[in-house]
């Protein structure tokens, strides 16, 4: 098995892979909360080499085969409890330093500016690299996410519960689990079990860290509101959601768009929180377009 190439990066490693002619215009896939790089599968990736584009994708710190973030004496469970009641002081990183560090990849690379499309966590993260990096971002796509801003894209109870429950150690019981969150945040009508067993067993296989996933979540609630950044933005940008999505509501999405001057959206009505391969051309041709109206 060849080694996976690693990028120093924000005084962490990030492990990638790339797709296409780095001599082409660069599109970095930032993927969401507990996802590795595998969820981008193969297959949009070459849709997006065949527009045109070299195409990045890697994991997040503290997942898959980046660097996991070392946190002893830290009771997660009562650091995450703490946050909603507005304590930050346990929380290890942020989305600044997530975004940081997708930009000390692009260091890594040589490259100057990327078409950046994030799903669901690294939505969030695509948007703070556009609104702290804004040089580094030639355009951004925004899917399945929101603002940070507590009014909007909230989920349905019964996932919060789901998310938060303890993890299961055991190879068998956590795919078994990493499967009934994917089945109960997924759309219903393109569920393909095959392809997403074969993912949560290559990714567990990969480096499974729940301990990571629930730093992220920290991440993601510390951060706050990205409202006054995003209206200030001035760039092509693209909101994607699905309006069956019961994980991120679909009025994140919505009010994303709204706040990003000139933004397009594309609502899904047959998508909840995942990427069906049935949209996977109509996502690509979108992002191809968008990114034609970059300079």
């Amino acid at each position: 098995m060849t080694a996976v190439p690693l990028a120093p990066a924000n005084g962490i490693q990030l492990a990638y892979e790339t797709f296409g002619d780095p001599a082409q215009p660069t599109v970095l896939l930032v993927m969401g909360l507990g996802a590795q790089r595998l969820m981008w599968d193969d297959g949009i990736c070459a849709l997006l080499v065949a527009r045109g584009f070299h195409v990045i994708r890697f994991d997040n710190r503290d997942i898959g085969e980046s660097t996991w973030i070392d946190t002893p004496g830290l009771d997660i469970g009562v650091a995450i409890m703490s946050l909603f009641d507005g304590d930050t002081s346990q929380v290890p990183y942020d989305l600044t330093d997530m975004a940081a560090d997708a930009v000390g990849l692009l260091d890594h690379l040589g490259i100057e500016r990327a078409h950046v499309v994030g799903a669901s966590m690294g939505g969030m993260i695509a948007q703070t690299m556009a609104i702290e990096h804004p040089a580094r971002v030639s355009s951004l796509t925004s899917v399945m996410s929101t603002t940070g801003e507590p009014s909007v894209g909230q989920p349905a109870p019964e996932l919060v519960a789901a998310m938060l429950a303890p993890a299961p150690t055991d190879r068998d019981a956590a795919i078994e689990a990493g499967m009934a969150i994917q089945r109960a945040i997924g759309s219903q009508e393109h569920f393909d079990e095959v392809r997403m067993r074969s993912v949560i067993e290559r990714s567990y296989d990969r480096g499974y860290n729940p301990a990571g996933t629930a730093r992220q979540l920290m991440a993601t609630v510390a951060s706050g509101s990205r409202a006054e950044g995003l209206a200030q933005l001035d760039l092509p940008a693209l909101v994607i959601h699905g309006r069956q999505d019961r994980l991120i509501a679909f009025d994140g999405g919505q009010r994303t768009a709204e706040l990003i001057a000139g933004a397009d959206f594309i609502a899904i009505d047959d998508m909840a929180h995942d990427l069906p391969r049935v949209h996977w051309t109509r996502c690509a041709d979108a992002v191809a377009a968008l990114a034609g109206r970059a300079t």
